[in-house]
Formats: C-alpha cells, structure tokens, sequence
C-alpha cells in the first residue's frame, strides 16, 4: 500500500480548497477599509463586502450632484459600527443600523451586519456586510 492508497479523503485535516482573506481583497470580494476604520476607533482590520461597498460606499451620480463623496459615506458605516459597537463590546457578531442616502438621495434606514473571526493567520479581523451575506 502507497502513502496515497493510505489518504482515502478522509483524513479530516485535509483541505480541498481554501480561499484567504488576502484573495478574497485582492478579487474585490471585500474591500479594506482598515485605514479609515482605524481613525475610527477600531482596531482590527477591517472590510466591507463588494456589496456594501457597492450599495452603501460608491457614490451614484445622483449623489455626486448631492454632494456626498466615498470617505463620508464610509467614515458613517464605521462610525455607526463603532457605536454599536461600545455598546456591546463582547459580541462576534453584531448588527447595527444607520441612515444612508442612495440613488434617490434622501437617507433611508437600513441594517449591516459586522462579524469579527480569524484572518488569514489566525488574527482578529472584521467584516461588515449585509445581514443576509456570509
């Protein structure tokens, strides 16, 4: 019997494909956003999903001609994080809600979802992201 005759599949500790946090950034699947979050009180590194940074973040040319721009949009999803955040500082999984103008300009209340787990070496990071992502 061969070492490979030997390792069925079974073997629990064998990985089929991993897909790290660093491609994950590096495919535009989530976005870092440390460097703001940072200035925001929050000391782990951070990343929004594409989708919130696409829905909430990216500015529409209706919101351009409003006035708003990217940093604040962001500088308010971390801030309202943190908030929560202060509020609940034991959680690693927390939802939190704020006010965001969209396409249709007037803000609209809706909801986000912040989880704090693992990075790529076993580190603390976050992510915010829409309550229904993963």
């Amino acid at each position: 019997m061969t070492e490979d005759d030997a390792n069925d599949g079974t073997d629990e500790d064998e990985r089929i494909f991993t897909y790290s946090r660093a491609q994950a950034i590096e495919d535009k699947v989530l976005v870092d956003v440390s460097e703001m979050a940072l200035k925001a009180g929050i000391r782990v590194p951070t990343a929004v999903t594409h989708e919130v940074w696409a829905r909430y973040v990216a500015l529409s040319e209706a919101a351009r001609r409003a006035g708003q721009d990217e940093d604040g949009r962001l500088w308010d999803v971390l801030w309202m994080f943190a908030c929560a955040a202060s509020k609940q500082p034991k959680a690693d999984e927390l939802h939190f809600k704020l006010y965001v103008s969209t396409d249709r300009v007037e803000p609209r209340l809706i909801e986000l979802k912040a989880i704090i787990g693992p990075g790529d070496f076993g580190e603390p990071v976050l992510t915010i992201m829409i309550p229904d992502e993963d």
